[in-house]
């Protein structure tokens, strides 16, 4: 174990008696099992959790800004209000993240990912309304498998999320949604965006060279100096 290091149970003794809000800014738990963890409020700023066990941590409020998440597990993590601002989330998997303590997102509970790296993560995350500028997807997987939806459509949305000057550059985005979401400057090239779902977006600027967009909608969407695609009929 390197030097430094931050062993599970002293992270768990750390949070043991709430609501004391955890000081974990720059510590090293890289590859600790934390699942089930309540981190509400923990300044994370620039801690080391790459390959950790995140299964089922409460991160409301938490402040993550510049720490290292990539590869992993969040699984079921709870994020209202985090601060993930510049993390690094490569490889990382975000898979049926809590967003709002309600049925669906609102503005008050969103989450800041502004410049994030997300890239070659695996991801299915309701972010709506949430600060995703500059956020980095490159490779992400948030397609839908079609074979797996017995219980109904589960998929990742970017509903009225700020997303200007993202990178989407070859991800998987088969099925998502964006609606409403502002999406200036933001970059598709490459990615694959059958039957996504772009109605209301502000897609100013934004780059589709070479993207599948076979399927997808763009209703009521502003497209102005856009690249790289054929506007649909109707659209101006």
């Amino acid at each position: 174990m390197a030097a430094g290091h931050l062993a599970a149970d002293e992270v768990r003794g750390s949070v043991a008696a709430p609501p004391v809000k955890a000081d974990l800014a720059g510590k090293d738990m890289s590859g600790d099992d934390l699942s089930g963890l309540d981190l509400t409020g923990a300044n994370l700023s620039g801690a080391n959790l790459s390959g950790a066990n995140l299964h089922s941590v409460k991160l409301v409020g938490a402040d993550l800004t510049g720490a290292d998440l990539s590869g992993a597990d969040l699984t079921l993590a709870w994020i209202m209000r985090a601060n993930f601002s510049r993390a690094q989330l490569r490889g990382a998997k975000l898979q049926t993240i809590v967003t709002s303590t309600g049925m669906n997102n609102t503005p008050d509970q969103s989450a800041t990912f502004a410049d994030a790296d997300l890239s070659d993560a695996s991801i299915t995350v309701n972010f709506g309304f949430d600060d995703m500028r500059g956020a980095r997807f490159v490779h992400a997987r948030m397609s839908v498998d079609m074979r797996n939806q017995s219980m109904g459509l589960l998929r990742t949305s970017f509903e009225s999320a700020r997303l200007d000057g993202a990178n989407f550059t070859g991800a998987g985005l088969g099925h998502v949604t964006f609606r409403f979401a502002k999406l200036g400057h933001a970059r598709f090239v490459d990615a694959d965006l059958r039957n996504a779902d772009f109605a209301g977006a502000d897609l100013t600027a934004a780059d589709f060279t070479r993207a599948n967009v076979q399927g997808a909608r763009f209703t009521g969407a502003t497209m102005t100096d856009i690249v790289g695609l054929t506007l649909p009929e109707g659209i101006k």
